[in-house]
């Protein structure tokens, strides 16, 4: 009986991993509804209420997509706590579990801080842009903090994992960098910079010349580093393909990731030809989500690759193939 219960709140931690995971995504993605719409003051300067009021008085689309967006975090903000909390208890003896804990608590507190303030107060452009990022991290800590729930019954063989010095360092190095990628983005979309440069992939086909003011500069600057991380994953992709063939973390992982990359490339291509149509630039805002969370899963693979290395006089190099 003693078993059975225990198998039941393993069973009942993991659903509530999902629900939580889910819920910050719709979290990212109300938020970028509510940018891309306009309704950023659906509900006025007020906050927690709409317009004075619980509920949205008088109902309009934006004061609704706003609404929605402030309910929606708050069953997220639910969520998170409870599964922060019950994740320290259960699984606290995993030396990343209590860390991704506090990091999902706090970046999503700064979060709603963030929307907070400038709904109350205003914000300027280069903080707003910041509010996506915060979000972005919250998110992927609640996925990390998931992804080690299911891992309760048989915890991830780091020794298995043998990675070259080069490859820990792209990993790490080109999730800070997807992070400035996103900010860049962000900042496009908060300074009404998105049709700036109507053409793709040059601002104006026809004229290659440099921006002619700072929109353009913001806007070209942000194709410039979504080309940089799109050049850069593909490299790693390569090197994971070519010789971790039997990790199969490593390589699908990068796989998957790559291909979310070209993904954000086609949605981003197609907000402009669109002429920012609301799907595109959803799915925008989706694909960059899940290729962040997964980059900070590898960052967490390659920690604990790092760990075992640091315990192990050498590594089992012959089953690593590796050049």
């Amino acid at each position: 009986m003693r078993l059975k219960k225990v198998e039941q709140l393993r069973t009942t931690l993991k659903w509530l991993g999902v629900v939580t995971t889910l819920s910050m995504m719709v979290v990212l993605i109300g938020g970028a509804l509510v940018t891309n719409t306009g309704s950023s003051l659906g509900c006025g300067r007020q906050w927690p209420l709409c317009n004075g009021k619980i509920f949205p008085d008088p109902l309009t689309v934006e004061s609704l997509i706003e609404w929605l967006h402030r309910f929606c975090t708050g069953i997220a903000s639910f969520l998170v706590f409870a599964l922060a909390i019950w994740s320290w208890f259960a699984i606290g003896h995993k030396r990343e579990t209590k860390f991704l804990s506090i990091i999902s608590v706090i970046f999503l507190l700064l979060q709603a801080f963030l929307g907070m303030a400038a709904v109350v107060w205003g914000s300027s452009d280069l903080v707003m842009a910041l509010h996506f990022g915060v979000s972005l991290i919250s998110f992927a800590s609640v996925l990390m903090l998931t992804l080690m729930v299911f891992e309760w019954d048989q915890k991830f063989d780091a020794g298995r994992l043998v990675l070259e010095k080069s490859m820990r360092w792209h990993t790490i190095g080109v999730t800070v960098y997807s992070f400035i990628v996103v900010y860049t983005g962000a900042l496009v979309r908060h300074m009404n910079a998105s049709l700036v440069c109507r053409d793709f992939p040059l601002c104006v086909n026809s004229d290659p010349s440099l921006p002619a003011n700072r929109f353009e500069w913001v806007q070209m600057g942000h194709r410039t580093a979504a080309l940089l991380i799109f050049v850069w994953i593909a490299y790693i992709t390569f090197k994971a393909v070519r010789h971790y063939q039997n990790q199969r973390v490593i390589y699908w992982g990068w796989i998957i990731a790559f291909v979310l990359v070209c993904l954000q490339a086609v949605s981003g291509a197609m907000v402009v030809f669109s002429r920012m149509n609301l799907t595109f630039t959803l799915l925008h805002a989706f694909f960059i989500s899940c290729l962040f969370g997964l980059l900070c899963y590898l960052n967490l693979v390659v920690g604990r690759v790092k760990q075992f290395a640091k315990s192990k006089d050498s590594l089992p190099l012959k089953k690593a193939r590796v050049r």
